[in-house]
């Protein structure tokens, strides 16, 4: 398949406690999550929807050191260049171009405001099935990332930097009264989410990505249960959903989208 600039294609967890983190994300996305068969990946978790790869789970390790909560890794046929454009661009190389075996090329990179994201060339055949765009009409993409969301002190300078490294344009928008405005991101067919102002929300500066569940309530009381944090929501979202963002018990944020069944 060719390649999509910037299309979400894969989601990552640097875990202190990889097994505790398994059993969280198992029990609130509905993932099964076991270690790669690959011996030279030394232990990475896999985690599935319906068999299919959507995220991993890894210790940090000194020649591939971690970041912060979950990253989001985007597309591209050349990381070699786009890493180099990062730079050109005002932001930073924090870590490759490195191969991983059988799966292709990445580089974690910041964005002049700081706010790190990865970028992937996969290799392995066929399309990643990581990301599925909402609405979320059908249980195809449970499990699976299904929006993706920018929260930065500026904005426009947001845009101007993923619009030079990736062609994304800003498709419209949502006001949202004093904290600023909800601005949608893409470019043609691929709309994966929106930017806002973290200065304005309060929300941290960084990449966030939600996870379609089957029962908003329910997996909002799995993240209680399992002691995690709602930070927010449920709220409404177009097309009949809600959204909510939560923390784990360590404090990793992520976004939750799906439905509510009792309603």
């Amino acid at each position: 398949m060719p390649t999509v600039e910037g299309k979400p294609i894969w989601f990552e967890l640097t875990a202190i406690d990889k097994d505790a983190a398994q059993a969280f994300y198992e029990a609130v996305a509905g993932w099964r999550v076991a270690p790669s068969p690959m011996p030279e990946h030394g232990g990475y978790q896999v985690a599935e929807a319906d068999g299919k790869p959507v995220a991993g789970i890894r210790r940090s390790i000194p020649e591939a050191p971690g970041f912060p909560g979950w990253a989001v890794y985007l597309a591209t046929r050349d990381v070699d260049a786009s890493a180099s454009r990062v730079v050109e661009l005002g932001g930073q190389i924090r870590f490759g171009p490195v191969d991983i075996p059988d799966v292709g090329r990445f580089a974690m990179v910041s964005d002049p405001q700081d706010v790190v994201f990865a970028l992937m060339d996969a290799t392995s055949p066929g399309e990643s099935l990581a990301f599925g765009p909402v609405p979320l009409g059908t249980e195809q993409t449970l499990g699976h990332g299904v929006w993706i969301e920018l929260a930065t002190p500026d904005p426009e300078a947001a845009f101007a930097f993923y619009g030079a490294l990736f062609g994304w344009e800003k498709l419209g928008a949502m006001p949202m009264g004093g904290m600023g405005e909800y601005a949608f991101i893409g470019r043609g067919d691929l709309r994966p989410g929106a930017v806002m102002s973290s200065a304005a929300t309060g929300a941290p500066a960084r990449w966030n990505w939600y996870v379609h569940v089957a029962d908003i309530d329910a997996a909002l009381a799995t993240v209680r249960a399992r002691g995690g944090t709602v930070l927010q929501g449920p709220d409404p979202i177009p097309g009949g959903s809600y959204s909510a963002n939560i923390a784990d018990p360590v404090g990793n944020r992520l976004g939750l989208a799906g439905p509510r069944q009792a309603a």
